[in-house]
């Protein structure tokens, strides 16, 4: 691939990322894609441990290449004075510091928020914990999976007669990652273009980021006392809704949510009858039916192939879809078309795939600019032409490991 040199709609924003592994690096990431400057800042020999996580190829953690894309890396040891040190003379120059130690961490090195708001009053703090920084639980260590029970989440997953599940990857973590982006260019927008704009801090946490989506949850509970149970699909919202296996074994999903949308599934159907019956006739009704009507369109679906079921329904405006693996992913031309897949340069691995952009700006779209840096590796960039340090001290500074 090659790098898009294009003007990016963050271009002249400089993002400290002190953050670690997933949900704070991910949001750092999503906003360099749109042009803003990140420089990752990361212990001296050991670096982020997302570097380490599997999977693996020839030694080589495969996470890395599409978490850390348009990011520079220095190296900086900020328990030490002459790293921190080195960290306000970067905060001075920067617009926003990314940050997921423990609530209080910080604070307790001397270079919390309020530390470095003296430096640069106009910077934006986004701090990502498990719990935010207030409350009962605002100290505890927080991880995504954890913070994904304990945001109601996994209590709706599984099977009724077996154990709840977790998500097969840290989806709590990227959900975070996405509002750490809303969140930081919600905040410059306020600095720069409110009367009364500034810097200012915002508190994320992981489990709040799950939880805003569950407002069903909420007001069902609120309301009707009903605690809803895990099931393993779609439940309690529209019927027929779930996993279908079409003639040639392929698994598939289909959802109807709204009758609208049922009206086009029954007439693909020929059950133009179960429009007018008045135990299918309303989304409502078909819900205390749940279990039968999804029965009635799994012997259905059972009589097409997957390629014939989505021709038709593609053709009646009935949401439904193959369930894709990463191969069936990698070999569809939609993927293809919105360049989903992008292929970039690896220093040791040669060429490898990572995601694409999104969303896609008519106007200023956002680009790879940069593949994900070795560790340190734009130490003397930063040092000498940002800061201005000579060589001497550079030096000195890798002697006393500082960076």
């Amino acid at each position: 691939m090659k790098f898009n040199k294009s003007k990016c709609p963050l271009e002249g924003i400089r993002i400290l990322d002190l953050s670690t592994v997933i949900a704070a690096p991910y949001g750092a990431t999503l906003l360099g894609d749109f042009g803003a400057e990140v420089i990752k800042i990361e212990m001296p020999d050991v670096g982020d441990p997302l570097r380490n996580l599997g999977p693996y190829y020839k030694g080589e953690g495969l996470r890395w290449p599409g978490m850390a894309r348009n990011k520079k890396s220095i190296t900086l040891d900020l328990h030490q004075e002459e790293g921190k040190e080195i960290l306000r003379k970067l905060v001075s120059k920067s617009d926003m510091v990314i940050e997921n130690f423990r609530t209080g961490t910080l604070e307790k090195w001397g270079i919390g928020y309020e530390d470095l708001r003296k430096i640069n009053p106009d910077l934006v703090m986004i701090r990502v914990t498990g719990y935010g920084q207030t409350g009962p639980y605002s100290h505890k260590a927080g991880f995504g999976t954890p913070a994904t029970a304990f945001s109601g989440f996994t209590y709706l997953h599984g099977y009724p007669d077996r154990p709840p599940i977790s998500p097969s990857f840290s989806l709590t973590d990227y959900i975070t990652g996405i509002y750490v982006a809303f969140a930081a260019v919600t905040a410059l927008y306020h600095r720069d273009c409110q009367e009364q704009g500034s810097g200012q801090y915002v508190d994320v946490s992981l489990y709040e980021s799950m939880f805003r989506m569950m407002e069903f949850l909420v007001t069902d509970y609120d309301q009707t006392g009903t605690i809803k149970e895990r099931s393993p699909g779609l439940s309690g919202h529209s019927a027929p809704a779930g996993n279908f296996l079409t003639k040639d074994g392929q698994w598939v999903i289909l959802v109807t949510s709204s009758d609208k949308t049922f009206e086009r599934l029954a007439k693909a159907m020929n059950r133009v009858d179960m429009l007018t019956d008045e135990r299918y006739h309303t989304n409502s009704v078909r819900l205390t039916r749940f279990d039968e009507v999804n029965g009635i369109v799994s012997d259905w679906v059972k009589t097409k192939t997957k390629d014939e079921l989505q021709h038709l329904l593609d053709e009646c405006g009935v949401p439904m879809s193959q369930i894709y693996s990463i191969k069936d992913i990698f070999e569809n031309p939609q993927y293809q078309a919105r360049e989903n897949i992008v292929e970039v340069d690896h220093p040791r691995l040669g060429k490898v795939k990572i995601p694409g952009v999104v969303p896609k700006f008519s106007e200023t779209p956002g680009s790879i600019r940069q593949i994900a840096p070795d560790l340190g590796e734009h130490n003397d960039e930063i040092l000498k032409i940002l800061l201005e340090l000579d060589e001497g001290t550079i030096a000195s500074l890798k002697e006393k490991k500082v960076i």
